[in-house]
């Protein structure tokens, strides 16, 4: 369930999702409302409330709900609704499927690709995909094109383990072509029970025909946080998504690790697709002691500036932060903010690329839910990275021949450049 009060959200959309354990639906960064904010949504219709067709009229009841300035405008909209219930030829209409196609063509009509229609289905996997704990293969998506493409495989999941790559391009699902599908239509294609088997077809930049990968499906759970000493100085934090309980798990592992007084802090970022706003704001603060964090831009030129809290456990070791293609929104709006300040220094490769706000709304009745473009987001130094990411200041690539033999070149000259930087 979400919750009643006005939650911050960063996932790739994106994600959401977004975190996780599933096939995650690369949710953008945005704001969660469990209550819908001003709209103008009559109620359910049916056939019962439909008039004489030949008339332009609404049905009956709809009149007083709209307001006076919009009846006018909403009369094409009457018109057409109503000649399809007199005259197209398979009857009777869903009238459900049309309330919900007349949603999602509105916000398609702005042309933002991070502005959407979820039905009660797909709203529901958007809010699960920050929970950790689902039923798929195991990677997250960027739906926001017209193909859905992998942002990157879970760690150790089924996707990861059939060869699932980055930049990877959902063609095929079971032999069924996605051309045209919405990507949640293709994410519900693609999870499903534990056990059973999955064939995706892919196009692979590089790679002239499309590769066919069967992955089994998993019961995935993935930690928020992963943690572990390197060597006997170097203290490694992998952050899979920024979820709800991420600042605090993020602490509980800092804690043990800092009694140690290790001579360095790496910051793994990679393949982590966002999450919560509030918990990006909390997570860049452990390693922050001051500053501004990321800057939020409203359309009519407001702005809310957004800091650090102070008291963060590693704020003043060597900082090291790893980033990819995978790393999105609430990632992004880190290494922003450590690259910026010159807190430390970003090693792999440049970053997803997501800038912008959503609220995230549910409609009333369990019709589902929309996410509405709200504000645009900018590094302390005032970049807008969308479309661009965010470029590492040492570029070090992982190649596929470097993962066939797990190697991994982008951690070691992190910890190279934390030697370096003790010498």
């Amino acid at each position: 369930m979400m919750k009643k009060t006005l939650k911050s959200c960063l996932v790739v959309v994106i994600v959401g999702v977004v975190a996780g354990t599933l096939f995650v639906s690369g949710f953008a960064f945005g704001q969660i409302s469990a209550s819908p904010g001003p709209q103008i949504l009559g109620p359910v219709l049916t056939p019962e409330a439909i008039l004489d067709p030949s008339s332009s009229d609404p049905p009956s009841g709809l009149t007083a709900d709209t307001p006076r300035e919009l009846q006018e405008l909403f009369e094409p909209f009457w018109a057409a609704w109503n000649l399809v219930h007199e005259e197209y030829v398979d009857q009777p209409v869903d009238d459900k499927a049309l309330e919900e196609g007349a949603i999602r063509g509105m916000l398609e009509a702005l042309g933002d690709p991070h502005t959407f229609y979820m039905t009660a289905e797909e709203f529901e996997i958007a809010n699960s995909d920050l929970a950790g704990e689902l039923e798929g293969i195991g990677a997250t998506v960027d739906i926001s094109g017209e193909q859905v493409k992998i942002i990157a495989p879970l760690p150790g999941s089924p996707a990861e383990v059939a060869g699932l790559l980055p930049g990877d391009v959902i063609l095929k699902v079971d032999g069924e072509d996605m051309t045209g599908r919405s990507g949640f239509s293709v994410i519900m294609k693609v999870r499903g029970p534990a056990g059973t088997t999955v064939r995706l077809t892919v196009e692979r930049e590089g790679v002239d025909e499309p590769l066919e990968l069967e992955i089994e499906r998993a019961y995935i759970t993935i930690a928020s946080v992963e943690s572990r000493m390197v060597g006997s100085d170097i203290a490694y934090v992998k952050l899979n998504n920024f979820g709800e309980k991420t600042a605090d798990d993020l602490e509980a592992a800092l804690e043990p690790m800092m009694a140690l007084n290790p001579k360095g802090v790496i910051l793994d970022l990679r393949g982590n697709p966002g999450g919560f706003l509030t918990t990006a704001i909390d997570v860049a603060s452990q390693f922050m002691a001051e500053g501004t964090l990321m800057i939020q831009e409203y359309g009519d030129g407001r702005e809310q500036v957004y800091e650090a809290h102070g008291g963060g456990l590693a704020t003043d070791l060597p900082l090291m932060v790893l980033i990819n293609a995978g790393s999105a929104s609430a990632s992004e709006i880190v290494a922003g903010a450590v690259q910026d300040s010159g807190r430390g220094t970003l090693v792999g490769e440049t970053s997803f690329g997501k800038g912008s706000v959503q609220n995230w709304h549910d409609i009333p009745n369990g019709q589902g839910g929309v996410r509405i473009t709200i504000a645009r987001w900018l590094t302390p130094d005032r970049r807008q990275i969308t479309g661009q990411g965010i470029a590492p200041d040492v570029e070090v690539p992982l190649t596929e021949e470097d993962r066939q033999a797990g190697r991994d070149p982008q951690l070691d000259a992190a910890l190279n450049l934390l030697a370096g930087s003790q010498s």
